[in-house]
């Protein structure tokens, strides 16, 4: 499945330019796993010394302590210098790859979904991965490296203790392997429900003055409560069992220790070969015998549950991520070409039907009708006819079929201005430019042809704009988008119900200042049949229950006495 290619893609990222980090952290790891195989032969040979039994004077040992010591620095250091540095790469890397994939959607699957998916696998899916992943890969090598290294020392003293070491070590392996897969069920849990949460809280603050106009505190609170008790509830549920494997985990290691130290004794009294340094040394390797066999099993569940994560985000990212075809569309010289076009968001349920229209180069259009007719719906399948979106008919610019159109030519030439213009918390010549570098003369040029010149002079272009651009009028935040679109030269401007929410006369300014503007076609759907605009538009589409019920110019339509009459009626 193409899926699965995005999530080795997104998995490979960690290592992208990473991989002299990755292989000194894994360094770090494997030399401090041999520490504890180093410390525990340390601890024997000094016992036996202390008793009179030992091979090596006091001083060779003084010598070894200092030589484990700076082994035991060395392996630190590694590990403080390469490994933040590979986990922030990494971490980076995907990241950025993630929006990148997550940007080349298409715009009407893009409208379609929920942003909590990406907010969650932007930020608390990351904060596992990189927790349960990424720094678990270097535990994991550390953990083998001691339980190997451990395992083969004591083998080099006593085959038969070591014999009896490892059969006690069977119950905490039993204990992890049995509460494994309920962990990984667990995170993968609490990563739905921290979707759901996320999405609640971005509702309730997009929603802030709805809520307060219509004093619906309490409910929402209640909303808000409902979510975030589910959250916890499987946050807690997830510590209880995280709890009580390490609990089972710790007792079932202890279990093996004391067997082990008591079958050593046993063997050291009776004269078997062992004696109490050895005891010792097998009674603290026993620590890293025992430790990996009880952790290896969740630390498998916790990579596997961030790859369940990884896996999910790119399921999401591969709907309809679509980069369109090779052909690079140029200039609109003809127009745009609708023929027996329909569509439907849901099989089996047509929302546009059989519509054929040509829109020419340079005029200006208007799509009215009433609510549900289907007009931001065929707005949106233009916006979308070389981004995948499945339809039937032909879409053509020009003599090209989009199809067969590269989605990034397209936005080149196309400009979309909304009913919410987003503004970023920046200035307002950043917002205008989106951050890009252009001539002086071109942003001066945008400015007036915009009519934000007046803005411009009293606030300044450095003026920041305020989160969402809230210190901006409704009417400001639209004449930056405009400016955004003559700046960029674009050939075709389509706007969506966009003086929905001004007041008549910054709405009456707004449509004014797009009708004003020469040199690229204007397709702009409006509720809105205020006759002085009307006549400037070059040509009327009225649309109902998804299809092209009339068109003309407004006195051609107002002569039919028809349908848009009817509505143009009720308007006034």
């Amino acid at each position: 499945m193409k899926y699965k290619n995005l999530y080795v893609e997104l998995k490979s990222q960690f290592h992208r330019d990473n991989h002299v980090f990755f292989i000194l952290s894994a360094a770090g790891a494997l030399l401090s796993g041999m520490l504890g195989m180093a410390i525990s032969w340390l601890t024997g040979e000094l016992v036996d010394t202390a008793s009179g039994n030992g091979r090596w004077s006091l001083q060779e040992l003084l010598l070894i302590s200092l030589f484990t010591a700076v082994f035991f620095l060395g392996a630190s250091y590694l590990t403080y210098y390469a490994k933040p540095r590979y986990i922030r790469r990494a971490m980076q890397n995907y990241k950025q790859a993630l929006f990148a994939k997550l940007t080349a959607k298409n715009i009407m699957s893009f409208r379609s979904e929920s942003t909590s998916t990406y907010l969650s696998a932007l930020t608390n899916d990351c904060t596992s991965i990189e927790t349960n992943f990424l720094d678990k890969e270097f535990w994991f090598i550390f953990r083998v490296t001691s339980f190997f290294t451990s395992l083969g020392l004591m083998i080099c003293y006593s085959p038969v203790l070591t014999l009896i070491a490892v059969a006690v070590t069977f119950l905490p392996l039993v204990v992890s392997l049995v509460s494994a897969k309920k962990l990984s069920k667990a995170e993968v849990i609490v990563s739905d429900r921290n979707k759901s949460f996320t999405a609640t809280v971005s509702d309730c603050l997009n929603g802030f003055s709805v809520v307060k106009s219509f004093r619906a505190e309490k409910p929402v609170s209640g909303l808000f409560s409902d979510e975030n008790t589910r959250l916890e509830n499987s946050k807690y549920k997830r510590s209880r069992l995280q709890i009580l494997i390490s609990t089972l985990g710790q007792f079932a290691g202890m279990t093996a220790q004391v067997t082990v130290f008591l079958a050593g004794a046993y063997m050291a009294l009776s004269g078997k070969g062992i004696t109490a340094g050895n005891v010792m040394m097998f009674v603290n390797l026993m620590n890293f015998v025992v430790a990996p066999v009880a952790e290896l099993p969740g630390l498998l569940a916790a990579r596997k549950a961030s790859r369940a994560l990884i896996d999910k985000i790119a399921k999401s990212l591969e709907e309809s991520s679509f980069a369109g075809g090779e052909s690079k569309l140029t200039t609109l010289e003809k127009g745009i070409s609708l023929k027996n076009v329909s569509f439907s968001y849901e099989e089996g349920k047509e929302v546009l039907h059989d519509i054929s229209f040509d829109f020419e180069a340079g005029k200006s259009y208007a799509i009215v009708g009433a609510s549900g007719s289907g007009k931001s719906t065929l707005l949106n399948l233009i916006m979308s006819g070389c981004c995948g979106a499945e339809y039937s008919g032909e879409v053509r610019w020009d003599d090209l079929d989009l199809k067969d159109a590269s989605s990034d030519s397209f936005f080149e030439q196309v400009s979309s201005i909304e009913q919410n213009v987003f503004v970023f918390n920046s200035s307002i010549k950043d917002n205008i430019t989106m951050f890009s570098d252009f001539p002086e003369e071109e942003v001066d040029e945008a400015i007036r042809r915009s009519n934000l010149k007046e803005l411009v002079e009293e606030r300044g272009s450095g003026y920041l704009c305020g989160e969402s651009g809230k210190a901006l009028s409704g009417g400001e935040k639209q004449r930056i988008s405009i400016a955004r679109s003559l700046l960029k030269r674009s050939s075709v401007l389509v706007a969506d119900e966009i003086t929905a929410a001004l007041d008549s006369q910054t709405a009456h300014k707004v449509s004014s200042d797009i009708l004003d503007l020469t040199g690229l076609t204007r397709i702009v759907v409006t509720h809105s049949l205020e006759e002085c605009l009307m006549r400037r538009y070059d040509k009327i589409l009225v649309m109902r229950d998804g299809r092209i019920e009339e068109q003309g110019t407004f006195d051609e339509l107002m002569a039919m006495k028809r349908y848009f009459h009817a509505l143009f009626m009720v308007k006034v």
